[in-house]
Order: structure tokens, then C-alpha cells, then sequence
């Protein structure tokens, strides 16, 4: 069972550069038991691409989850701006 949600959703835009993409990660548990991290990534528009990463403990997937993220904000990837609708 998972302890405490882990979801994330982040984008990197740059009109001069024609650059708009996304990065999602989430954690979640499989039907066997194991521990799931779920990232989700591409331009932003599209399907993108998914990659799976199996865990046996938790810890272990929130490790991975914590160092993507500081990859991902040291790259420029800041949290989904929501504008006017």
C-alpha cells in the first residue's frame, strides 16, 4: 500500500526555441503488490511517450521519483501554469 500520494506534472515552454513539453510522474501500486513509478513525457499536444519502472518497496520508487524531479527542475521544468479560459 502506498503511503502517501506521489503525482506530478510539469512543463517547459520557449516560443524563441519552438519548445513546449510536458513531463508527467506518478507512483502507484500494481495488481501484484509491487510498486509502480509511472512517468509520462513529450510535446505537450501529443501522446508522448511512457516508461514503466517495477519496485519491490517504496522508498526505493520515491528515491527515483525525488532525483527525477530535480533533474527535471534544474532543466527548467516548472509546475502547469493554468492561464484565463
Amino acid at each position: 500500500m502506498i503511503a502517501q500520494p506521489y503525482h506530478l506534472c510539469v512543463e517547459r515552454s520557449d516560443a524563441t526555441r519552438n519548445m513546449a513539453r510536458y513531463y508527467a510522474m506518478s507512483i502507484e501500486p500494481n495488481l501484484f503488490g509491487d510498486v509502480c513509478l509511472l512517468r509520462k513525457w513529450g510535446r505537450i499536444g501529443t501522446k508522448g511517450q511512457t516508461m514503466v519502472h517495477l519496485f519491490g518497496r517504496e522508498e526505493e520508487a520515491v528515491e527515483l521519483f525525488l532525483d527525477l524531479l530535480r533533474r527535471k527542475r534544474r532543466r527548467g521544468y516548472r509546475p502547469r501554469s493554468v492561464g484565463p479560459e
